[in-house]
C-alpha cells in the first residue's frame, strides 16, 4: 500500500474516534503489520510533525490535542476518488451550463478551490487535472432553469418538443422526475402525459416550456431505475433482447475493463478473443458503440441485429466506394 494512503488512513481512524486508539485495531484496519506501523508513526511524529502520543491508561493512540481535528494533513493528501470527484464538481460547475446559477453557486466554488489548495500546490491540482466533454449540446438557460424548477417542484412542464431523428415538433405536457447528465449532455426522464408512458427527452430538443398547475404523476425510484437503467444506454425500457459481442484479443485489453451495462456479462475466450453480453430495448446507441471498434469486433448475435449493423455498414461502404466512370481504373468492392 502506498505510504500516503496508509497516513491518510490512520489520520481518519484517529480523528474519527472520541478515545485513544487501540495497535490493533490500527494494524487491523490499515491491513498492515506492526513493524510497518512503527514505521509508518515515526515519519508522520518525525516528517509531518503530527502530535501521536500512547496513553498506557487507555491503551491507545491518539492527537496530543484538544481537539483532534486541529491537525492536518500536509501536501497531496486526497485519494484518486476523492480528487476526481472535487474536479469533475468544479469543472461541471464551469463547464455544464454556463451561467447557469453563477452567483448562488460562486460560494461552493470557492469551497472546492480552498480544498484543492490543500495539495500542496502553490496553482493546485485543480489547474493539473482536465476533463474533456465531447458532443455537448447547447442548452437554453431559460428552459434549463425551468426543467430544474419543476422537477425540483414536482410540477407539470409544458413543452415544445423537437425530435431529430422524426423532424416533428410536438407539444407535451410531462411531469419531471428527475435530471440526468449522460455522455455530456442533459436530459429529463418523465411522464409524457400525451403518450401516457414514461419517456426521455434531450433537453437541447426543447425549444419551450413553462410551468404549469396540471395534475402532477410521480414513481418511485426502483420503477424509474426498473424502466430508464435497466436496458442499454440512454434508452428506456425492459431489455427485450441480448448481444452477443467478440472482440480481438488486442482489443480485449480495452473492452475487458469498460462498463457497458450494469447487467453485462463478459468472459476470455480459449483463443484470447474477449465475449461481452449485453441486455438492450433500442438498438441505436448500441449499434453506433459497436461501430466505433470497426473491425476489432464481431456482433454474433441475435440476427436481426446483425442484419440492422451489416445494412449500416454496406450504406457506409457505398459513401466511398468509386463508379467506373469517376475513376475507370478503380475496382469496386
Amino acid at each position: 500500500m502506498d505510504r500516503w494512503v496508509q497516513v491518510i488512513k490512520l489520520h481518519r481512524e484517529l480523528t474519527s474516534h472520541r478515545h485513544p486508539v487501540s495497535a490493533e485495531r490500527l494494524i487491523h484496519k490499515l491491513e498492515i503489520s506492526s513493524a510497518t506501523f512503527k514505521r509508518l508513526l515515526q515519519y508522520m511524529r518525525d516528517t509531518l510533525q503530527a502530535p501521536i502520543v500512547y496513553s498506557r491508561k487507555a491503551n491507545g493512540y491518539h492527537y496530543d490535542t484538544s481537539d483532534p481535528h486541529n491537525f492536518h494533513l500536509p501536501g497531496l493528501w486526497f485519494s484518486a476518488v476523492e480528487l476526481l470527484a472535487l474536479t469533475t464538481l468544479k469543472q461541471l460547475l464551469q463547464q455544464s451550463q454556463p451561467g447557469l446559477l453563477e452567483q448562488e453557486l460562486a460560494p461552493l466554488q470557492q469551497v472546492i478551490d480552498k480544498l484543492l489548495e490543500k495539495t500542496g500546490e502553490q496553482q493546485g491540482i485543480g489547474k493539473r487535472v482536465r476533463l474533456v466533454p465531447i458532443n455537448r449540446r447547447r442548452v437554453d438557460d431559460d428552459i434549463f432553469r425551468r426543467c430544474v424548477a419543476a422537477t425540483a417542484e414536482c410540477k407539470c412542464l409544458d413543452i415544445h418538443f423537437y425530435n431529430k431523428s422524426r423532424d416533428d415538433l410536438t407539444e407535451r405536457r410531462v411531469s419531471p422526475q428527475r435530471l440526468v447528465y449522460y455522455r455530456d449532455n442533459w436530459y429529463l426522464d418523465a411522464w409524457c402525459h400525451l403518450r401516457n408512458g414514461l419517456r426521455n427527452f434531450s433537453l437541447d430538443g426543447i425549444r419551450q416550456a413553462s410551468l404549469t398547475d396540471g395534475e402532477y404523476r410521480a414513481f418511485d425510484d426502483s420503477t424509474l431505475k426498473n424502466h430508464f437503467a435497466s436496458s442499454y444506454g440512454i434508452f428506456a425500457g425492459e431489455p427485450e433482447h441480448r448481444a452477443v459481442l467478440r472482440f480481438t484479443p488486442a482489443r480485449a485489453r480495452y473492452v475487458a475493463n469498460e462498463h457497458w451495462h450494469t447487467q453485462q456479462k463478459g468472459e476470455y475466450l480459449a483463443d484470447g478473443r474477449y465475449q461481452l453480453t449485453i441486455p438492450y430495448s433500442d438498438p441505436r446507441e448500441l449499434l453506433m458503440d459497436i461501430l466505433k471498434h470497426g473491425p476489432e469486433v464481431e456482433l454474433i448475435s441475435p440476427p436481426e441485429l446483425k442484419d440492422q449493423l451489416r445494412q449500416m455498414l454496406m450504406a457506409t461502404l457505398g459513401q466511398y466506394q468509386k463508379s467506373n466512370n469517376d475513376q475507370p481504373n478503380s475496382i469496386t468492392v
